[in-house]
Parts: C-alpha cells; structure tokens; sequence
C-alpha cells in the first residue's frame, strides 16, 4: 500500500549511491535472481482463473498474513513515514497511526466477508446481488482508476530510486529504467499468476520487516538500549530548529488542521477499498485461514509501524533535519541516510535494495489486481455474459491485459518522471474512500441498497475525486503543485478531497437507494448475508 507522501524516490545522497555502483547493482541482481526462480516455480502450477488470479486457494494463514503485509507496507510506509518523523516529530507519526487504524478497518470490518462473498474481484462482492453489467461496469472503472494512479507512482518511485543508485542523472537513462523495470513487472506476473506474486510479496515482507527491525536495534543499541536516550538526542541536535515541540502535535498540521482530517479520512477509510489488498483475501481456502491471516498481519504491521518511531527519531538523532531535509530526495532520504550512518555502504545498499523490492512487489499486485478486473469483470461477465467455454480463455485475456497494462504504466512512469507525484497516491485513497468503500459496505451490510445506489456512488465518488483534487494546491499554485506556483486554477484550499468526496460517495448511495423504487431480490440479499458470514459457496461462480 503506497502512503500520500510522495513516492517519487528520489531517497538518496546521489553522492553516496554514486560511489557503490557495482554493490547497489549486485544487491538490486540477487533480489531479482532469487525471485525469478521462485516465480519460475509457482509459474509451472498455473493452470486455470482459479490459479492465476487466487492462486489456487493454496495459501496458509501464515503466508497470506507476510503477503498482505507485503502488499500494505509500502515503500513510503519505510521511507516517507520515517522521514516525516524525523523532520515533525509527534505529527509524523500520525502517519503510522493512521495506517495501522485503516488496516484494521479494511480486515476486521471488510476483508472476511468480501472473500467469503466473491470469486475473484471486489466486483464479485458488489454485483452479487445487483444487477450484474452495470456494476461490474462502474467496479472495473473505479478498480482501473485506483490501480493506474497507483501503479504510476510505483513506476515513477522505482525509476527515481534505482537512477539514483546506478548514477543514471539523464532522462534517458532514467526512461530506460522504467522500461527495465516494467518488463520486470510483466514478467513476473504472465510467469508467476497471483502464485508467484504472492510469493514475491512474502519475500518483501521478510525482507523489510527484517531490515526495519535490524536498524531499530542498531539505533537502541547507539543509545544505550534505552528510546529515552533517543528522544533527547533528537531533541538536543543541533539542527532540530523546533526543539521539545518535536516530542508534541503540532508542528506540520498545526496551520491547517483540517487538512490532515481530510487525508486521515482518505488513508483510514481508502485502505478498507484498495481492491489489490482486499483481493489478497481470495488467495487462502477457508475463513479460518483469513482469520490466521489478520492475526499474523497484526503482529507483523503493529510491529513495523512502531519500528519506524524508533527509527524516525533515530534518524533526527543521528542524521539531523536540515542534512535530511536538503538531501536529493528530502524527507524520504531520512532512512538510507540512517541506514548509512549505522552501517555504512553496504547497509545502505541493502535498504535501497528493500524499498526497490518494496515498489516491485506492490507494482505486481497492482498489476494483477487490475488484469483481473478487465478479464474477469468485464470480458467474461459484461462481454461474453459468463459464457466462456473455454476455461483458459479468461488467462489468455488477462495475460494480454498485463502486457497492455505494463507499457501503458511504462509510458505513464516515463511521462511523470521528475514531476511531483504525490498526487497520484493521494487519488488512489481518495477514490477507493469515495467509491469502492460505500458500495462495498452497504452490498454487505444494507439490504435495501440498490444497482442505481451503487453506480452512483461509484461513478459520482470518482468523479467527485478527480474534479476536487485537479482544483487543488496539488496541482498547481503552491511550491509542490504539478505545473508549480506560476499557475494557478486552485479553486479547492485542501490537498486531500477525502472530506468532501467521501461523504459524497456515501450520500450518492443512500439517495441513489432510496430514489429506485424498484429495488432489488430481497432473496439475493439474504443469500448473499449467509454467504459472507459463513464462506459458504465461496469458491463457487458469482452469477445469477
């Protein structure tokens, strides 16, 4: 899951990677060895929808728990949110608050019962007992949306990260990056299906759960094994401009409070309708085995997001704001740089290696997640009206869809290179939060909702979404802005549209509901009730 701190990676002292090239590409060439072997692996088991899209239902509790963790944890929950420590302090923080909140709302509230109502995708959930063109329509338009932004800056992320590393300052080294990069992507997900993916996300968690916890050791260990000691190192250094403010809220929302209200609303209520981690759900055989995945996912994002406290601190400690601060990549360079001080090189090049593996593996998921929305949802169901004769077909069209996606996200990564992205995560919370989570909430919880309900919501959130954020500061008349503060159409003042589009994406539902006087099989919602508290008939086709 990619957090609204800028995931343009541009996270290194371009001094230092510079000067360990052949370590950086050694490091960055056994990560992608050791998991094109094991996506070679799973790739020899693919051999239905059921395989390429869940994976065969094979997962245990256990890995599915390190797989969603791998798909929740991304690059900016590591580098953004230790560098937003680092630099604020207290508000930083309630960056890793707010993340760890919103993974409780998806799972305990979402997650189970979407797995247990569908097939393949969030539409399955949401067409069950709808009327089934439109839905899965409006479902694979919203689930598109939130998957391209996504995906762009991951694609961005990974060619600025690995530039970097390797040296590369032109536009055309850095374009070839991406490419490389996005043939990388494809291949691993025509090869591996949801399988090998899966596989890459279990990796990635070990990888940056293991790394997180190593350094927050080293920098306890720097200071006595004592956290104390750590805050008052914070405090006390000498380019910490805010002094004991550092340890209080205050100081990077204090100005506009309202703005991190807004995003609070995106981060905590969008993660509940990100469809690449609800879709993680349909990779386990049973509900107990979804229930063993939400308790290892606790414990291991619990743990994650305390260690970036530590390390956020550590970071102000032994690094300092203004060399973090005006470091090429700003406050995402807080990690590295910390990573550099504790072990030098080669530390460094490790952590570069995680958040490159990182971006990897949600860039697959997303990939796949997208892939299966345009196969399964729209070709097989609205297209072909669920008759497929042949089973393979569906991989095929999907197979084709993921080399479509990937040069589209190819081209899109190229074009975004060096621009502010920020706003393209911003845009996948705040269209998953305006309209994937109404619509998924009120198909599970509320019988009287209807299709005209749903495609409100869906369509109008989204379009809520959209006009908000491009009338904002994120894309013109501030420092940060798209086009800068030369131009300037802003008409909007907040830079998240949460608090505004969300409860438009709800209100759509409700009124949409309410106005259809037809309403929907009464029969289908209980049905569809059982089947989302039990699992009963999960594993089953979702038609009607």
């Amino acid at each position: 899951m990619t957090s609204p701190i800028p995931d343009n990676v541009t996270l290194l002292a371009a001094e230092t990677a510079k000067n360990n090239p052949v370590l950086n590409i050694s490091i960055f060439l056994i990560f992608v060895i050791v998991t094109l072997t094991i996506v070679l692996r799973a790739g020899r088991q693919k051999k239905d929808a059921n395989d390429f899209f869940a994976g065969g239902r094979s997962f245990k509790g256990w890995q599915n728990g390190f797989a969603i963790s791998g798909d929740y944890l991304s690059a900016a929950s590591f580098l953004g949110i230790v560098g937003a420590i680092a630099i604020n302090g207290y508000d930083g923080f309630l960056y890793s608050i707010g993340f760890l909140v919103a993974w409780l709302v998806a799972l305990l509230l979402v997650a189970e019962l979407t797995r247990n109502s569908g097939k393949f995708t969030m539409a399955d959930v949401l067409s069950f007992r709808l009327k089934q063109k439109p839905v899965r329509v409006a479902a694979a338009i919203t689930t598109l949306a939130v998957c391209f932004f996504y995906l762009l800056a991951q694609m961005a992320g990974a060619g600025g990260l690995v530039s970097l590393l390797l040296g590369i300052d032109s536009k055309v080294g850095q374009s070839v990056v991406v490419a490389v990069v996005g043939v990388l992507m494809i291949v691993y997900v025509l090869i591996g299906g949801m399988k090998g993916t899966t596989w890459v996300q279990i990796i990635k968690a070990f990888l940056l759960i293991g790394g997180a916890l190593a350094m927050t050791l080293w920098v306890l260990a720097s200071h006595g094994m004592n956290f104390n000691n750590v805050l008052e190192a914070a405090v006390n250094h000498p380019e910490n401009k805010i002094g004991e403010a550092l340890l209080a809220p205050g100081a990077q929302y204090g100005k506009l409070p309202i703005d991190f209200v807004s995003l609070a609303l995106a981060l905590v209520l969008g993660t509940a309708g990100l469809p690449h981690v609800l879709m993680r759900f349909y990779t386990v055989p049973t509900a107990k085995e979804a229930q063993k995945s939400v308790v290892w996912a606790i414990f291991l994002i619990g743990g994650f997001y305390l260690f970036t406290l530590v390390l956020g601190y550590g970071a102000a400690a032994m690094v300092g704001a203004d060399t973090i601060a005006k470091a090429p990549g700003g406050v995402n360079s807080a990690a590295p740089l910390l990573a550099n001080a504790l072990g030098g090189p080669l530390l460094l090049g490790f952590i570069s290696a995680v958040a490159f593996a990182t971006i990897l593996a949600v860039v697959a998921g997303l990939t796949i997640t997208a892939a299966a929305s345009f196969a399964h949802d729209i070709y097989v169901s609205v297209i072909k009206h669920g008759q497929v004769t042949d089973p393979k077909t569906e991989v095929k069209v999907a197979n084709r869809t993921v080399v479509v996606i990937g040069i589209v996200a190819i081209v899109g990564g190229i074009g975004v290179q060096g621009q502010n992205i920020a706003f393209l995560v911003a845009l996948a919370f705040a269209v998953a939060a305006s309209a994937n989570l109404p619509t998924i909430l009120f198909s599970l919880f509320w019988r009287r909702f209807t299709t005209r309900g749903a495609v409100w919501s869906m369509i109008g959130g989204l379009a809520t979404a959209l006009i908000l954020i491009f009338f904002s500061p994120v894309f013109s008349g501030a420092e940060t802005s798209m086009f800068g503060p030369d131009v300037n159409f802003a008409w909007f003042p907040l830079s998240n549209p949460g608090i505004v589009s969300i409860p438009v994406g709800f209100l759509l539902a409700i009124i949409g509901s309410l106005t259809d006087k037809r309403g929907e099989d009464p029969q289908k919602a209980s049905e569809m009730e059982v089947r989302s508290l039990t699992g009963y008939g999960a594993e089953k086709a979702t038609e009607h």
